[in-house]
């Protein structure tokens, strides 16, 4: 991969894993990446991480259906919940496919050039 997009790549898996909604099994995932970076095992780190982020990414209709489940209640809190789910309504109907989180936005800025780090 060009230096250019492979610096872009780490400052994206890098603001992924400051997000205060990454989970700690794509932290871990990235964290391996970065540390694998020069050496032989950059390209297995790169498969790990890129596996982790796709079984991780939350769709749109996702976060609406986990906002107005009791799960999601006990995450957000019975106001909170509402805002989310609404907000979920608000950006699907703007086209996006997944969350808008910290995380889910770093990852799918990930996913889009995960060609060029495999």
């Amino acid at each position: 991969m060009s230096e250019n997009k492979k610096d872009d790549v780490i400052k994206k898996v890098k603001e992924l894993m400051d997000a205060p909604s990454c989970c700690a099994d794509a932290r871990e995932a990235a964290k391996n990446w970065l540390d694998a970076i020069g050496t032989d095992q950059e390209k297995s780190q790169a498969e790990n991480l890129i596996a982790e982020l796709e079984m991780d990414i939350m769709p749109v209709e996702g976060l609406i259906a986990f906002a107005e489940s009791e799960a999601g209640a006990k995450v957000f809190g019975p106001e909170k919940t509402k805002q989310v789910a609404a907000h979920g309504r608000e950006i699907q109907a703007a086209g996006a496919k997944y969350c808008d989180c910290a995380a889910c936005a770093a990852v799918e800025a990930i996913l889009e050039q995960k060609d060029a780090i495999l």
